[in-house]
């Protein structure tokens, strides 16, 4: 693990080693000082030598200075490589997530995502600062305090290594219990953040329905899980300190006990004995210090998984490898298609044995109940889910044979949840085409009867969006997303459910411009009112994932039951929108 977390540390490397060698040089430097000034007092002060006083005071402040300047050198380089090493991971976990398919970002969950990429990166970027120099301090410390304990004094050493071990034997027991309350903190941390998300995303159902009792209450739950989940882990964790205490405590009585009977009976100089029990202090607290940077460790080692467990994932959906791609002309074809999402269990299919043909240039309208599979049948096409049976091909050629980028080029897509970009609508728009030009962008515009609207802002195309949108209404938005696709200029076009928001007036105005705009151009439409799209070319009816029928208006209404019915409820409810 700590091989693989040093490969991510590209570009930093040197500062990571740099800060290890600073560190102990600073360490080396400071704990030559106690020795120095023993050697003042029983060469310089009691020998009642001068020289020796002024040699080893210039040594003690000579090695001050080297200490200063190291420890800020090594805080430095620390700083630089850990946060590198957060920016390389949270880089990587970036990439995968954008190669990720909406089923596998369904099975991380959008909330523990953003954990991963926020708080168990910072976990790990902590825990590498916290080895780069406390470890290396307290390690060095250690060892070196011990090294320089032994020449002075045998016996008194052996007290110390006596209880050194207790001590860490302690340490091993405590993180072998905090290690899986670690991996349940983020978890909790996971499901928090998750009712965060939903709360702000919804804020405007919440109030609208007046719910926030019910939002709090949810958080409540959220916040109180995490909160004891947390606690479990850090009250086991601060229970290191009173026994920690006490064995240094145990450890300074032996040792001064002990000690006292030498220097009374001439076997140690006292100034040596001070020397001594300082660095035996050094000793218990780099233990303390090496105990709570394993223990961060143990925090860091969940957070570590969780990360790689992302940036090792297979992404469901793979480029394909075609190397010979057809001519974009806007055939789909469906053959016995048969879909399901990805469950804990088997789940059930909800698409079943589809088969339908589209060919280029038609425009083409789907009906059907809610929950009959209308968004899942077009969301195969640009294979944002890959199909459980059968082939969804685009100009002949089955869609998980495309490069992805190639596929999604030729297919425009507007989502049943409108998303805008914090940016300037001109921004928004180029999205479909980052090369469009100022023509185009106006003509798109126009043909989603967005124009108006944008020229009626003081800043036009340059109008800034705020986040997601909200500064516009919500047809606004539908025909800002409608006029982004249309940008692209596609092969297909997909409107799921996207003209929900706009009168019929104006979606008729739509739907005459994609016909004159847009002829060459497959019009996929999932509509709720049967009277924008009844001259459609084809209307494809669906019913519990199948095809239960297709045709035109007229032939459906003579021979389909399900539509008729549907077309019916509209007119007895108005169109159906209301």
């Amino acid at each position: 693990m700590l091989r693989r977390i040093a490969s991510y540390l590209k570009g930093y490397g040197g500062y990571a080693a740099a800060s290890p060698l600073l560190v102990t040089l600073e360490t080396l430097c400071q704990l030559a000082i106690p020795l120095l000034m023993a050697q003042i007092i029983a060469q310089g002060i009691k020998a009642e030598n001068m020289a020796a006083v002024w040699r080893y005071g210039a040594l003690m402040v000579v090695a001050a200075v080297i200490a200063t300047a190291t420890g800020g050198l090594a805080a430095r380089c620390a700083a630089y490589a850990a946060q590198g090493l957060g920016a390389n991971l949270r880089r990587a976990e970036f990439e995968k997530i954008s190669a990720f398919s909406f089923a596998d970002i369904d099975r991380f969950s959008s909330s523990s995502l953003i954990t991963r990429m926020t708080n168990d990166v910072t976990n790990i970027q902590n825990v590498a600062m916290v080895c780069l120099r406390i470890l290396i301090r307290a390690v060095t410390m250690l060892v070196a305090s011990v090294i320089l304990t032994l020449a002075i004094s045998p016996r008194l050493t052996l007290v110390v290594l006596i209880i050194l071990p207790v001590m860490a034997a302690a340490l091993l027991l405590l993180m072998k219990v905090c290690m899986p309350l670690f991996e349940k903190m983020q978890q909790a941390l996971d499901q928090l953040n998750e009712t965060v998300q939903e709360n702000l995303i919804a804020v405007r159902v919440v109030k609208s329905y007046v719910r926030e009792n019910r939002e709090r209450d949810k958080f409540k739950a959220a916040n109180d899980n995490f909160t004891s989940t947390a606690l479990r882990a850090m009250l086991r964790m601060v229970a290191m300190q009173p026994m920690m205490t006490v064995c240094m405590a145990a450890a300074i009585v032996l040792v001064l006990y002990n000690g006292g009977s030498m220097v009374l009976a001439g076997g140690l100089d006292i100034a040596y004995l001070q020397t001594v029990v300082g660095y035996i202090m050094q000793i218990l607290m780099s233990l303390m210090m090496v105990g709570m940077a394993l223990l961060q460790y143990s925090r860091a080692q969940a957070s570590t998984r969780r990360v790689f467990e992302v940036i090792d994932a297979q992404p469901s959906i793979a480029d394909g490898g075609e190397a010979s791609l057809p001519a974009p002309r806007g055939r789909v074809e469906f053959r016995d298609v048969s879909f399901r999402y990805q469950t804990e269990g088997a789940g059930e299919d909800v698409l079943k044995n589809i088969s339908l043909e589209i060919e280029p240039g038609e425009f083409v309208a789907v009906v059907g109940g809610t929950g009959t599979g209308k968004s899942s049948l077009v969301n195969l096409i640009p294979r944002f889910y890959d199909v459980h049976r059968g082939q969804v091909l685009v100009d002949g050629l089955d869609v998980r044979d495309y490069p992805l980028d190639a596929l999604r080029g030729r297919i425009g897509m507007v989502l049943q949840n409108n998303v805008l970009f914090s940016g300037t609508i001109r921004e928004n728009l180029l999205w479909g085409n980052e090369n469009a030009t100022e023509e185009e962008l106006v003509q798109a515009a126009k043909d989603a009867q967005a124009y108006g609207f944008i020229m009626s802002f003081p800043g036009g195309f340059d109008t800034d969006l705020d986040q997601g949108g909200v500064n516009v209404s919500g047809g606004q938005k539908q025909r800002l997303c409608i006029a982004r696709a249309m940008v692209r200029k596609p092969a297909v076009l997909i409107l799921d459910d996207s003209t929900s928001a706009v009168d019929t007036a104006t979606e008729g105005k739509i739907r005459e411009s994609f016909r004159r705009n847009l002829k060459d151009t497959t019009v996929i439409i999932i509509a709720q009112r049967i009277s924008s799209v009844q001259y459609a070319d084809k209307i494809v009816v669906m019913d519990e994932g199948t095809v239960a029928g297709v045709g035109t208006h007229d032939e459906l209404m003579a021979s389909n039951k399900i539509y008729r019915e549907i077309y019916d409820s509209q007119q007895e409810g108005g169109d159906g929108n209301g």
